[in-house]
Formats: C-alpha cells, sequence, structure tokens
C-alpha cells in the first residue's frame, strides 16, 4: 500500500513538473513569436492552459481521474466554444453527453 503511494506522489510530482515545464516554454514561444502574430493567439489563452494540463496529466499519471476531471472542466467552463464548433446539434448533443457520461462514472463508483 506504501509503495503505491508513492507512486501515485511520483506521477503526481512528475505531471506537475511536465505541465510546468510545458507552460514555462509556451511562454518562452509566445514572446519570442508572437503566437497573435501568427494567426495563433487562442494557444495562449487562460482556458486552454486547463486543457493543456488535463492532457499531461493524462499522458503522465497512472490513474486518469485527475486528467479527465480537468478535462471535464474545460469543457463545462468552455462550453459556449463547444456549442459554436457542434452548429445546432449541440443543443442536445453536449448535454445528452454530460449525462450518460456523467451515468456511466456513476455505474463504475458504484461497483
Amino acid at each position: 500500500m506504501a509503495t503505491s503511494k508513492t507512486n501515485n506522489n511520483r506521477d503526481t510530482y512528475r505531471a506537475t513538473a511536465v505541465a510546468l515545464v510545458l507552460f514555462g516554454l509556451l511562454y518562452l514561444a509566445d514572446q519570442l513569436v508572437h503566437f497573435s502574430s501568427l494567426g495563433l493567439p487562442w494557444v495562449m489563452e487562460k482556458n486552454n492552459f486547463l486543457l493543456y494540463t488535463a492532457g499531461v496529466f493524462l499522458l503522465f499519471k497512472h490513474d486518469k481521474s485527475v486528467g479527465l476531471v480537468l478535462a471535464g472542466l474545460w469543457l463545462v467552463l468552455n462550453f459556449g466554444l463547444i456549442t459554436a464548433l457542434l452548429g445546432t446539434m449541440s443543443a442536445y448533443l453536449l448535454p445528452i453527453a454530460l449525462l450518460v457520461v456523467g451515468v456511466v462514472l456513476y455505474w463504475f463508483s458504484t461497483r
């Protein structure tokens, strides 16, 4: 049990370190290249840093729950963007998808 917790902490530290290095590289690249002048202003938007963190935690952490929660938060915070990208279907598609994912997660948690 102690080794499992140690590995979990090590995974968390590794994922956090990679996320911080990624943020540093993005800020440095933005100072040198200016993503907005390249037509990529969305790269440095605050909302997307949550998505970057979710991706790093999904890649580097054995327990995927933190990455999934962060990705879910990004989806909820960017509901307007998602609905704009999906068009008229999004009015029903995203709420139904959220309900299905919630029910599936609840079902897995009670098994």
